[in-house]
């Protein structure tokens, strides 16, 4: 009997030593795995420093000015172009296809539709709600 318990105990011993050195495994592996994260987004963030300095160099105004004198032919604004919005010339009014064919159709009219539930239905009058 005393042998049959010194064995149990001694496979108890070694399964908690396996569970043991596998939790801590398992946490180095995942503590790795975070450090790798870790590196690769600050990586990520050097790489969007980088691309919005790039942007912020390619987008400076005396930039934009040099390539717009050069490929653009601008003309400078003159004092006679600068008007008041209502002197402008008025939109066009705007042109519904859809409505018009609708129109032509008959399809035009409003509808009988209730919108706010003001008109009972005659299917549900015919039942009472107790």
């Amino acid at each position: 009997m005393v042998r049959i318990l010194n064995i149990l105990a001694i496979a108890a011993l070694i399964g908690s030593a396996i569970y043991a050195y596998t939790i801590k495994y398992d946490t180095i592996f995942h503590a790795e795995t975070i450090v790798k994260l870790q590196h690769e987004i600050k990586r990520e963030e050097d790489t969007i420093g980088m691309l919005r300095a790039e942007w912020a160099h390619l987008t400076r105004p005396e930039r934009i000015q040099a390539l717009a004198d050069k490929f653009l032919d601008l003309q400078a604004v003159a004092l006679n172009q600068i008007v008041r919005a209502d002197s402008l010339p008025g939109k066009a009014p705007r042109v519904d296809a859809i409505g018009r064919k609708l129109e032509a159709l008959g399809l035009g009219v409003p509808t009988n539709t209730p919108g706010n539930g003001s008109i009972i239905d005659p299917a549900a009058s015919s039942t009472s709600a107790r």
